[in-house]
């Protein structure tokens, strides 16, 4: 495959990495509030409860690419902090401390606070409106 083509497809994948981390984020945050899938709920006025809460509604809005921006840039903070005060105090490595997932999302959500949800997103067809 030639790179021209790749780079054409470039805000295509960009809009789907953008589906599939919110799709999972999602599913977090489901656990957490209904324990689906698999699990059980967390108590609603918890901190847990809050991050289901968080990642329910605004991986849902990630998923639709809707208000994008802002909902990545909370979104990041949010998983800056779990790192910080859920993973980080059991040691300095990500892959040590269970905090892999924590990293990635933040990194993921900060990419799309400053690039945009790509062309396949209701923030899209807003703009052409």
């Amino acid at each position: 495959m030639k790179f021209a083509v790749v780079s054409r497809l470039t805000p295509y994948l960009q809009s789907a990495l953008r589906i599939a981390a919110a799709f999972i984020f999602v599913l977090h945050g489901t656990q957490k509030l209904f324990g689906f899938p698999g699990g059980s709920p967390v108590p609603a006025g918890s901190l847990l409860g809050a991050a289901g809460v968080l990642e329910a509604v605004g991986g849902t809005l990630m998923l639709l690419g809707l208000f994008t921006r802002p909902v990545a840039f909370v979104l990041a903070g949010e998983m800056a902090v779990a790192y910080l005060t859920t993973h980080m105090p059991r040691g300095t490595w990500p892959i040590l401390n269970g905090g892999e997932l924590a990293v990635l999302f933040c990194f993921i959500w900060l990419f799309f606070c400053a690039a945009g949800p790509g062309p396949l997103s209701l923030d899209a067809v807003r703009k052409r409106m």
